[in-house]
């Protein structure tokens, strides 16, 4: 408990001091926004607002992420326990890497965007290139690295609050190793640009971010008190390095909350693509390394919806060449409507809490009932 209460009260120290001096670099810079000209005219006020402010997030986590760990090191030898217990583990360092990873190709995208000043950046088939790279990488290291107890940081088990009785690996040990790779990278895309869809408004990400993360700082200390490891029983939790895990999505969500501050309507700084898929494949990370897969299509219910509202959007514009919604994603949709800004951020940040409750409901009803 003591390295997640560093980490998320160092993460949101960096962010909430890092944020300012990093929009001063990119406004030195000219490293602003580009609006579409076909979106809500409201937006037409943010143009040139500094970009790419998902880098502050993704630094301020893996610098907090360190120093906890640097903490409980220095914390363990004082007490004249071994300190190397303290030190990073291989789903938290996964997990880092996937946010990493598909935050470089945000920001490959975001620099494209700003230096071409256009709204488009990378391409889609870039993009989904990019993404793909490191979601294979993610997908075939997590299935490696067994502790003492032979538990990788993930399974080829398809799982919702736990692994459950479908197993890839039934087709075959090298099938089952494909098959979860296609189906981890799946996750990863559809939260990633769902994360990615979401960011349109001031603060709505992050907002949306900091409690998903949140979840699932209680989820792995909840797991590691009931971990098969420590605590034998049909209730208990086949997850490796729980404590880890929770303290990762402690230095994410004091990155967001901090990041938040500055991002709040009226924005001084954007997340960018940089933020978005590096969030998203964070919240994908965890979900596959605390087998809570399709648990997580229930935290980020959210990012579901708003990738939901363009798949509507597109499918019934092509077959009927009408729009179903006035503009998509769906928070654009209520901005036509005539909402103000700062009203849909509000009541989607509602909309995402109840998600994040629901979520948390079942997954605690599941432990309640007992493992099925």
């Amino acid at each position: 408990m003591k390295g997640v209460l560093v980490a998320a009260g160092a993460s949101l120290i960096l962010t909430l001091l890092g944020t300012p001096l990093f929009i001063r670099f990119l406004i030195h810079r000219q490293y602003g926004q580009f609006v579409r000209d076909d979106g809500p005219t409201s937006h037409h006020t943010k143009r040139g607002t500094p970009t790419m402010g998902g880098a502050v997030i993704v630094g301020a986590t893996l610098v907090a992420y360190a120093l906890a760990h640097g903490f409980l090191m220095l914390d363990r030898a004082a007490r004249g326990l071994n300190s190397a217990e303290g030190g990073p583990s291989a789903s938290g360092m996964l997990v880092l890497f996937l946010m990493a990873g598909l935050a470089l190709v945000g920001f490959a995208d975001d620099f494209i965007k700003i230096s071409r000043q256009r709204s488009l950046g990378l391409s889609t088939k870039q993009k989904l290139l990019g993404q793909g790279i490191i979601g294979i990488t993610f997908a075939v290291l997590v299935l490696r690295f067994p502790d003492r107890n032979g538990v990788t940081p993930a399974s080829t088990a398809l799982s919702f609050v736990r692994d459950t009785g479908i197993d890839l690996a039934v087709a075959g040990p090298v099938a089952g190793v494909v098959l979860f790779v296609l189906w981890a990278n799946f996750i990863i895309t559809a939260m990633s640009n769902g994360a990615n869809l979401t960011d349109g408004l001031d603060g709505l990400a992050a907002g949306a971010s900091t409690m998903i993360f949140a979840a699932y700082v209680l989820i792995g200390i909840w797991s590691y008190n009931q971990n098969c490891a420590t605590t034998f029983g049909p209730k208990c939790y086949e997850v490796r390095d729980s404590m880890d895990v929770a303290l990762v999505a402690a230095s994410l969500m004091g990155a967001c909350f901090g990041f938040l501050w500055w991002n709040a309507s009226p924005a001084q700084i954007f997340m960018g693509d940089t933020g978005s898929l590096g969030l998203g494949g964070a919240i994908a990370g965890l979900a596959i390394v605390t087998r809570t897969e399709f648990l997580s299509v229930v935290l980020a219910g959210l990012f579901v919806i708003e990738a939901l509202s363009v798949l509507i959007q597109v499918g019934v514009f092509k077959s009927t060449r009408k729009r179903f919604f006035r503009m998509a994603p769906l928070h654009h949709h209520f901005e036509m409507l005539g909402w103000e800004q700062i009203t849909v951020v509000i009541r989607f940040w509602i909309i995402a809490g109840l998600f994040v409750a629901f979520g948390l409901g079942l997954f605690y009803a599941e432990w309640v009932v007992g493992a099925t």
